[in-house]
């Protein structure tokens, strides 16, 4: 799967979209570093990789930091919602976005989130 990522991403970059285009690549959890009694590993939910390329960003870097066992952030916790509003301002969108529910109440498509800054 490395390989077709990189893949992925060369071609975009040689094809000159890749400024034009955001490569995501993230997992919903964590593993545990250890294996357990039933020969795998337990989810860790508060810490995942996340992985962006392209888009405008800036690139070749790490934000952020987890300590030795890597269950939670130390440094710099991103939350969805940030992301979300990254990709939202690389696209010169407005984050406030919001639509009407089923009750016709307002909801907005991100809240309580700030743009990852080292990215932009």
């Amino acid at each position: 799967m490395d390989q077709g990522i990189a893949a992925l991403i060369e071609d975009l970059d040689e094809g000159g979209m890749l400024e034009d285009t955001l490569v995501v690549i993230t997992g919903e959890f964590g593993r545990t570093p250890k294996i357990n009694a039933k020969g795998g590993r337990d989810h860790w939910g508060r810490l995942c990789t996340l992985a962006l390329a392209g888009g405008g960003l800036k690139i070749g870097q790490v934000v952020g930091e987890s300590p030795d066992k890597i269950e939670v952030p130390a440094t710099t916790p991103i939350t969805l919602q940030d992301l979300m509003a990254t990709i939202f301002h690389m696209y010169g969108m407005d984050s406030r976005l919001q639509f009407a529910n089923n009750q016709g109440r307002p909801v907005f498509l991100i809240e309580n989130a700030t743009p990852i800054s080292e990215l932009i």
